[in-house]
C-alpha cells in the first residue's frame, strides 16, 4: 500500500511540472477557491505545501474550508491553536490575528519556519511527543505536544486537531474553546476517532465530499458548542 501509495504521489508531483498543468496551478488561486478547476490543481500539490501554499488552501474538505473561512471572515481579532502545522499554517494566517501552530516533526517545522517567515501572527511550537510518533498508547497526561494548548493558555476562536495524538488533543483542546468557538477536525471518518469525537461534549457538523489534494471524498468535522 505505502508503494502504491508514493508512486501516486510521485506521478501526482511530476505531472505538476508540466507546462500546462503547471499553469492551472498558477491560475489556481485566481479561481473560485472552492471550485472544480481550484480542486483539480490542488491535486498536483499533493504534500507539497509550497504549491498549496501557492493556491491558498489547507489539506481538508472543501465544504469545511468553505465554512471555517466564513466562519473567520466574520471574525478578523481570531485566535487560532493548530495541533500539526502545514500549508493550513498559511493559510489561517492569512485569515486570523494569531496563530499558535505546534509541530512534533523537527525538521518538517523548520521547512515552515520560511514558509510563516513573512507572518508575524504566527508562532510555531516544536513539541515532542511524549509516546514517540505512532504509537498505539494513548498519549500521556505530560505529553508535551499534546499539553501545547495548555503551554500557550486562553481561549481560542478555532481550534483545529490535524495532527498525531488527535484524541487525545481534541479533549485537551475542549476547556480552551472560545464560546461561539468552533474545532476543525480532519479525517474524521476514520473509526479510531469517532469515539473521542462523539464523547467531547460538542456538537459535530460532519463534512464528507470533495477534499484538497485527493482523488477521493474525505471527512473533515467541526465541533461546537451548539450547531454549526
Amino acid at each position: 500500500m505505502q508503494v502504491i501509495k508514493r508512486t501516486y504521489v510521485d506521478a501526482m508531483q511530476g505531472l505538476g511540472t508540466l507546462p500546462p498543468l503547471a499553469g492551472l496551478a498558477r491560475r489556481g488561486r485566481d479561481d473560485d477557491p472552492y471550485g472544480w478547476r481550484h480542486w483539480v490543481a490542488s491535486l498536483f500539490a499533493i504534500y507539497e505545501t509550497d504549491r498549496m501554499i501557492a493556491l491558498d488552501l489547507p489539506w481538508w474538505n472543501v465544504a469545511a474550508t468553505r465554512a471555517v473561512a466564513e466562519f473567520l471572515g466574520a471574525r478578523p481579532r481570531a485566535r487560532v491553536f493548530e495541533y500539526g502545522s502545514g500549508a493550513s499554517t498559511v493559510w489561517l494566517a492569512r485569515r486570523a490575528q494569531e496563530i499558535f501552530t505546534v509541530e512534533h516533526h523537527e525538521k518538517w517545522m523548520r521547512r515552515f519556519e520560511r514558509q510563516t517567515r513573512g507572518h508575524a501572527n504566527v508562532t510555531l511550537l516544536h513539541r515532542a511527543i511524549a509516546n514517540g510518533p505512532g504509537r498505539a498508547e494513548p498519549a500521556r497526561p505530560a505529553d508535551p505536544y499534546v499539553g501545547a494548548i495548555d503551554e500557550v493558555g486562553g481561549e481560542f476562536d478555532l481550534i483545529v486537531v490535524d495532527g498525531r495524538e488527535r484524541a487525545a488533543c481534541l479533549a485537551r483542546a475542549v476547556p480552551h474553546l472560545a464560546r461561539g468557538g468552533i474545532v476543525l477536525f480532519d479525517d474524521s471518518g476514520r473509526a479510531r476517532y469517532r469515539s473521542a469525537i462523539e464523547g467531547c461534549g460538542l456538537v459535530e457538523t460532519h463534512h464528507y465530499g470533495r477534499s484538497y489534494c485527493v482523488p477521493y471524498p474525505d471527512h473533515t468535522s467541526l465541533l461546537a458548542h451548539g450547531p454549526c
